[in-house]
């Protein structure tokens, strides 16, 4: 028999880490080549864990809940080998044991690993503010691991410059874990919870859009501005058609829908928003992928309308339904949440009539469709009654200057307040 290891995949293109929801085998189970082993969440997708082999699960590495960086064992699978094979494993699996046992003790000699950290494991130490420096890892080679640093962070026990602790796996049961924080000022993690106050556990996916959010707002210096749109004429038109639309197509025509077209539509005519920062460079991307903002009870996800400029207003309102409809299944694949270039949200959907939002990193920019409301309007000296509605955009300043942005939102405005029934076709 062999034995092999079954890693964490990326399932997204800036994803680095993934969070085992729910395994769906067991140990001593048999598994074809591609049966699905364990539901992963990330901050873009749920998906399954295919197996890459046939044989029997030897050992669950990783326990729901735990959040693991991409290339990070998850599970170990006994296949079918030859005899030289088996005494291989063998022979490896009594090293792995011993391996285990001195590291659980104490750091030894061979220290090769330790310096070599996981994108998981600088991340939680930079949002804690952890000196990796001064951590002893259980890990291999006494490599620091991502469960090291959450039992400290747990315990309080946060390292120091000039200051050596060992993780709480590694302290004798009879020693209790000293408590530092009494001198110092309230942190996230130490915040005093009083009698009535409700813990809420922080799932993969919501420490994962945290991180993304923060890395948004820490590298993309963020302009922000606002356009206000006389939506009247669009309203009319779709409310003129939306009951035959949703009999003959089985799907609603939605306001949305008609937004991410004109934003479509604008990002050919200024393909300059259409970029991404690279560093040294900008990149101008030539696909109009439209990421749009799909929230469920606890989590928000973003999947992709690909190729919005080239799709028409009942295709885009097709897609949008469809992926809406996998988000709150839990049915997003990998692919459908890659290669956003843009992001439009749709935060009217709850009232919003104005907001600020974080641009969705890499993009170059983010804009809010706020609700459509009745308000009167000032035409030709008169006071007429419209619905009007706010467009509001974020912007990556790096990449972005207001003018380009504000040629932007104009030609929108003018694309939705054009929109009639003589010259817009849905189809």
């Amino acid at each position: 028999m062999a034995t092999e290891k079954i890693t964490m995949p990326q399932l997204g293109e800036s994803v680095t880490e993934g969070t085992i929801s729910k395994w769906l085998v067991a140990v001593g189970d048999t598994v074809n080549k591609y049966d699905p082993l364990a539901e992963v969440m990330t901050d873009k997708v749920n998906a399954e864990v295919p197996s890459s082999f046939s044989g029997t699960i030897k050992e669950l590495i990783a326990e729901e809940g735990e959040t693991l960086a991409v290339g990070e064992v998850i599970c170990v699978i006994e296949t079918a080998g030859s005899e030289t094979d088996q005494k291989s494993t063998s022979s490896t699996d009594k090293e792995v044991t011993s391996e285990k046992a001195t590291n659980v003790v104490a750091e030894q000699s061979d220290t090769s690993q330790k310096l070599r950290y996981s994108p998981a494991v600088l991340k939680l130490s930079q949002e804690h503010n952890i000196d990796l420096t001064q951590v002893k890892g259980t890990g291999a080679s006494g490599r620091i691991t991502r469960k090291d640093l959450q039992k400290l962070i747990e315990s309080g026990q946060i390292p120091t410059a000039g200051q050596q602790l060992e993780t709480v796996e590694s302290k004798p049961a009879s020693q209790p874990v000293a408590s530092p924080q009494t001198s110092r000022p309230a942190s996230p993690s130490n915040i005093p919870v009083a009698v009535g106050d409700v813990e809420i556990p922080v799932t993969g996916v919501r420490k994962a859009i945290a991180a993304n959010m923060l890395r948004s707002k820490h590298e993309a210096p963020h302009a922000w501005t606002m356009i206000e749109v006389d939506a009247t004429n669009m309203v009319a038109y779709r409310n003129s058609i939306k009951n035959d639309f949703k009999q003959k197509e089985g799907f609603n025509l939605t306001f949305f829908a008609f937004f991410v077209k004109a934003v479509a539509q604008a990002l050919k005519e200024f393909p300059q928003i259409n970029s991404m920062w690279a560093g040294d460079k900008i990149i101008q991307k030539k696909d109009i992928n439209i990421s749009i903002a799909v929230a469920t009870e606890d989590a928000l996800f973003v999947p992709v309308i690909k190729n919005a400029d080239e799709k028409s207003i009942k295709g885009i309102a097709r897609e949008i339904t469809e992926l809406a409809t996998k988000v709150r299944a839990g049915k997003l694949s990998a692919d459908d949440m890659q290669g956003g270039t843009f992001t439009v949200n749709n935060t009217g959907s709850f009232g919003s009539i104005q907001s600020m939002g974080i641009i969705n990193y890499p993009q170059a920019a983010i804009l809010q469709v706020e609700s459509i409301v009745q308000r009167p309007v000032i035409i030709n000296g008169m006071i007429a009654v419209r619905d009007m509605v706010n467009l509001c955009m974020s912007l990556d300043h790096r990449v972005l200057d207001g003018l380009i942005a504000g040629r932007f939102l104009a030609r929108v405005k003018e694309i939705i307040e054009t929109t009639t029934k003589e010259n817009t076709s849905i189809y």
